[in-house]
């Protein structure tokens, strides 16, 4: 069930030079109840027009770093956006009107999986952070693996990058692939390659008798890798998609959201 609240900025800092991760808490005091995948939405007026912008929630629940369980959301600076301006301009103590959580882009209790192969682009890879621990949980009680995906331009753009490599040094059967197109690490871990994520899919050989897949990110990457794990023999409904699209796409105005589940 979605709820209406009311959230204030904890605190906030740059992920990357173009990303801000923001830590609210509710003016209310609850807690809010989402599954990891689940977003939420930011309510807020701009010209005289009722807006709403939706984010993935980034919260790695039962977090000892966060034991007051502040909602966090990561978010990109987009040229003359109308949430651009409203959140890199949040200050500390401010607040702003939110609901949630929504979607469906969440690992299924009865996934009978060997292997998740995990993709995204930008902040695509936020739900795949507040995954981490129910990950954790079926690698240690069912013995599977699984392969984050994640396509930036440069070192600078990965976002929470070092929990990702912390995660996979601590937990084996999880492993991180920052496949970057423009810049590579100076002292690249063999995990790394150089282009575009469809490139490493292909190196991971998709496997119908063994795999499912989230995507989640430009629609661009979403699509071209829905082609691919389709050419692979992945059955439509174990290729779980989320797009993240401008406010100014048709399909995302008409929605009023700027998350679209497939």
């Amino acid at each position: 069930m979605s709820l209406h609240f009311t959230l204030r900025l904890v605190t906030s800092r740059m992920l990357a030079p173009t990303v801000r991760h923001l830590a609210f808490e509710r003016v209310d005091g609850q807690a809010l109840p989402f599954v990891p995948g689940q977003f939420l939405q930011v309510h807020f007026e701009a010209q005289g027009r009722a807006l709403r912008r939706s984010y993935s929630i980034a919260t790695l629940p039962e977090d000892p770093a966060n034991p007051r369980g502040l909602i966090e959301i990561a978010v990109s600076y987009v040229e003359g956006g109308s949430a651009t301006r409203l959140l890199s301009g949040l200050a500390e103590g401010e607040t702003l009107e939110a609901s949630g959580p929504y979607g469906r882009f969440v690992l299924h209790a009865d996934d009978a999986n060997r292997r998740y192969l995990l993709i995204a682009t930008g902040t695509g890879v936020t739900p795949y952070r507040a995954m981490l621990p129910q990950l954790g949980a079926q690698i240690a009680a069912r013995g599977i693996e699984v392969a984050l995906l994640f396509g930036a331009r440069t070192p600078l753009e990965l976002l929470y990058a070092d929990e990702f490599r912390a995660f996979a040094a601590a937990m084996p059967g999880f492993r991180f692939h920052p496949c970057l197109s423009r810049e590579g690490s100076p002292q690249p871990h063999p995990d790394e390659r150089r282009g575009r994520v469809q490139a490493m899919l292909a190196e991971l050989a998709p496997d119908p008798a063994r795999d499912i897949a989230y995507l989640c990110g430009n629609p661009e990457m979403v699509d071209a890798c829905f082609g691919l794990l389709k050419d692979a023999g992945l059955a439509i409904p174990v290729i779980r998609r989320e797009k993240y699209v401008s406010p100014a796409d048709p399909k995302a105005r008409s929605a009023g959201l700027a998350i679209v589940t497939e």
